[in-house]
């Protein structure tokens, strides 16, 4: 059966690095009518997005990766949990590039709903794929680590939800705890500390 989980986490990583990857097609040259060091000061707002999708889409491999370790077994319903979930990373370039877009445009609103929405999104489904783990007993018996991933993914659809609420009240802030969230997820494991006994 490890040869089923390998595959699918092969898989997986191959969509992970395809969308990290895409980011950087959003990146454009300077503008020929602007002096070099110019043009590319002018548009920071597509490296700033570039540079925190790549480290979102990085956190997201690196929890996928975390919860793989657990992973024994699958089945159907895990393949297309997991499916699911690949199609919500493969959606950030594209949700990216529009809050890129957004920062020189004036339309910031509509577009840090459709991104917060998405990070939302994001969040139900890495829960549906714990979910199917667990349901479908798919994991080991580590039940210590185990209750770890599922403390840290348990919070995430409803900070999310806030987060996509404050958007209508305050954009910046949203997007500031939507980066909050991603450095969680990238320390929880250690900020929990000690494992609590199975």
């Amino acid at each position: 059966m490890a040869s089923e989980t390998s595959r699918i986490e092969a898989f997986s990583d191959g969509i992970f690095s395809i969308a990290a990857t895409l980011l950087v097609l959003e990146l454009k040259p300077p503008a020929p009518n602007l002096p070099f060091w110019h043009g590319l000061v002018a548009q920071w707002p597509g490296f700033a997005a570039f540079l925190l999708s790549f480290l979102f889409i990085g956190i997201m491999w690196i929890n996928h990766h975390r919860l793989f370790t657990h992973v024994r077994r699958s089945d159907d319903m895990l393949l297309l949990s997991n499916l699911l979930l690949l199609l919500g990373v493969v959606w950030v370039p594209y949700a990216t590039s529009l809050m890129a877009q957004a920062v020189t445009r004036g339309n910031l609103l509509d577009a840090a709903i459709l991104y917060n929405g998405s990070y939302l999104a994001i969040a139900l489904l890495y829960n549906l794929l714990f979910y199917t783990c667990i349901r479908r007993k798919l994991v080991d018996c580590d039940f210590s680590a185990v209750r770890n991933i599922a403390r840290s993914y348990i919070i995430g659809p409803s900070i999310y939800a806030l987060c996509l609420a404050i958007t209508w009240w305050n954009v910046p802030l949203s997007l500031s705890i939507n980066a909050g969230m991603a450095l969680y997820f990238l320390l929880s494991p250690s900020l929990r500390g000690k494992r609590p006994r199975a």
